[in-house]
């Protein structure tokens, strides 16, 4: 099997609301796509009535979707593999899924987090569990809100592989009439650039629960922009990277806007709401507040400053008040801003 140039059979491992936001993508397209989803009642929903209730009400899927609670039903024949799980399962869930993927599938993460412990970026966690090389491994990146990309309102991405052609080939799996994908290289700025910019939407929430204005959440983008930069350039991405879509522009949606799990996770703990109270509100995963202390660690494992990583999982472990982190940012000692 090899990757086709215009379609061809998708699975889509996951039914979340992005898994199936970015299902309609592909149907666009012209492929066929076969959506995984944990819970079998999912699965029924979306064939017999066309829509996921319980993530995306109201939105009409396209005929060219279908689902199962199969795994190895919905692997088998697809030669792109799309995965869209919450990124802390995503290793788990490769130990069970991986001898149904086809051999020379494209294996495609739509995942933005830093596994615990290991500190792995998602294509990392990929290769080591299912073999893969880079040339089989792609990510996708940008500012794509579900709820937005499920309406079919316009919106761009970026398509990253380490082998160019691939690339090229999955942007034309992906190019919908309201989809519109760019190719990159450098998967680590797309990653890390995705990953980083759910802990600055949690810091920006967080300032915005506490009642500040948009000097305060301009300061944190732009800082928080800084601050990406330093470490993926750090671990040889290209600087570029954290200026385009999978960067400012992934970055400024997630802080900008209400639909984003993260900013609005934020929100609740400005508010004075916990963790474990947030979570037992809602079926979403905010990645951010799996991913701060991942990627504080990682950027201290190479020497990085991380000040709003640091602070972002203090407030989330519990050691800081949303508060307390505001003043701290404020109190930390002066440099230059190119620094």
């Amino acid at each position: 099997m090899t990757l086709g140039s215009s379609s061809g059979k998708v699975a889509v491992l996951g039914a979340g609301s992005w898994g199936t936001s970015f299902s309609i993508v592909l149907a666009d397209a012209g492929n066929d796509v076969t959506v995984w989803a944990r819970r079998e009642e999912v699965a029924e929903s979306i064939n017999e009535s066309r829509e996921n209730v319980d993530y995306l009400p109201g939105v009409e899927l396209p005929a060219g979707i279908g689902a199962t609670h199969d795994v190895e039903k919905a692997l088998h024949g697809a030669d792109v593999v799309v995965l869209a799980t919450p990124s802390q399962t995503l290793r788990a869930n490769l130990a069970t899924w991986a001898p149904y993927v086809e051999d020379d599938a494209v294996l495609v993460s739509l995942m933005k987090g830093v596994e615990l412990g290991t500190l792995n970026r998602m294509s990392e966690v990929i290769a080591q569990e299912t073999g893969a090389g880079p040339e089989r491994i792609a990510v996708i990146s940008g500012p794509n809100l579900a709820k937005e990309i499920a309406r079919r309102e316009p919106a761009a991405s970026v398509v990253a592989c380490a082998d160019e052609s691939v690339a090229k080939r999955l942007q034309q799996r992906c190019h919908s009439p309201a989809f519109r994908p760019y190719t990159s290289v450098d998967v680590v700025g797309c990653e890390l650039g995705g990953a980083y910019k759910n802990v600055i939407g949690l810091a920006v929430g967080m300032a915005v629960g506490l009642g500040f204005g948009d000097n305060t959440t301009a300061s944190l983008i732009t800082r928080g922009l800084a601050e990406t930069a330093r470490l993926a350039t750090r671990l040889g991405a290209n600087p570029l990277t954290l200026m385009g879509l999978a960067g400012l522009g992934d970055l400024v949606a997630t802080c900008s806007s209400p639909l984003s799990r993260n900013r609005t996770f934020g929100e609740k703990l400005g508010q004075g709401r916990t963790v474990e109270e947030i979570y037992a509100s809602t079926r979403q995963v905010a990645e951010g507040a799996k991913s701060c202390s991942s990627l504080r660690a990682l950027a201290a494992s190479h020497g990085v400053d991380a000040p709003i990583a640091e602070h972002v999982d203090d407030v989330v472990a519990g050691r800081l008040t949303t508060q307390e982190m505001m003043n701290s940012f404020i109190a930390r000692d002066t440099k230059a801003e190119t620094d």
